[in-house]
């Protein structure tokens, strides 16, 4: 799957995505993932991609020209939605992500800044709008690395146990709950003890017991 990220900070993108199971999908070739510096497109001499509100208020807004001409030149590389990252979205679900990652084979995500984009951006060119909760973050970014991981667990490969993600919480297999306490060695630790049944090898009541323990 295809993820093309559109922003003006393409610098906090480098860590996230050079580490651990993310990392090891890209050299798979499970995931391909592409920044693009939407300051790059500013037809302004000094590279501005924003100014101040028509009808007045705090802030300043992205301003379209830049936007538009960035993302018209990524949709000639990826034929997917659209996604743009704002508190206005549908908030994110396990069963929400699930979706995104089984339905596109790509995505083009958007991240905004200040306080906000240009409207004219959201009705030309934005397909979907996706939030992560209710909160409001100084920029897109850390919601669309969110996004990129979310829906990257559902494609195959990406992780080490297919059946991980089927079991995660919210799962359907889990009934949309949270997961149940998972202990590991040793048995005793700091005088807490793991409970007896998850040492006891049958299987059926270790599934009873978790099942009793889903949160």
């Amino acid at each position: 799957m295809r993820f093309d990220i559109c922003t003006l900070f393409p610098d906090m993108f480098t860590s996230y995505f050079s580490d651990s199971i993310l990392k090891r999908a890209k050299d798979e070739g499970l995931i391909e993932i592409r920044i693009h510096n939407i300051r790059d497109y500013s037809k302004d001499k000094h590279k501005k991609v924003d100014d101040t509100p028509y009808g007045g208020g705090a802030g300043m807004l992205m301003t379209a020209q830049p936007l538009y001409d960035c993302l018209m030149a990524v949709k000639k590389i990826n034929s997917g939605p659209v996604v743009f990252m704002t508190p206005q979205g549908k908030k994110l679900t396990h069963t929400h992500a699930k979706r995104l990652a089984m339905n596109n084979e790509s995505l083009i995500l958007l991240c905004g800044r200040y306080e906000g984009i240009d409207q004219r951006i959201r009705d030309l060119l934005v397909d979907k709008e996706i939030s992560i909760g209710n909160y409001v973050l100084t920029g897109g970014e850390l919601a669309t690395m969110v996004v990129v991981d979310a829906v990257s667990r559902f494609i195959p490969g990406v992780l080490g146990d297919e059946a991980s993600a089927e079991e995660d919480s919210f799962s359907r297999r889990l009934g949309g709950k949270k997961e149940y306490p998972h202990y590991t060695k040793p048995a005793i630790f700091e005088g807490l003890e793991v409970p007896a049944v998850l040492r006891s090898g049958n299987h059926a009541e270790i599934a009873k017991w978790r099942k009793e323990h889903l949160r």
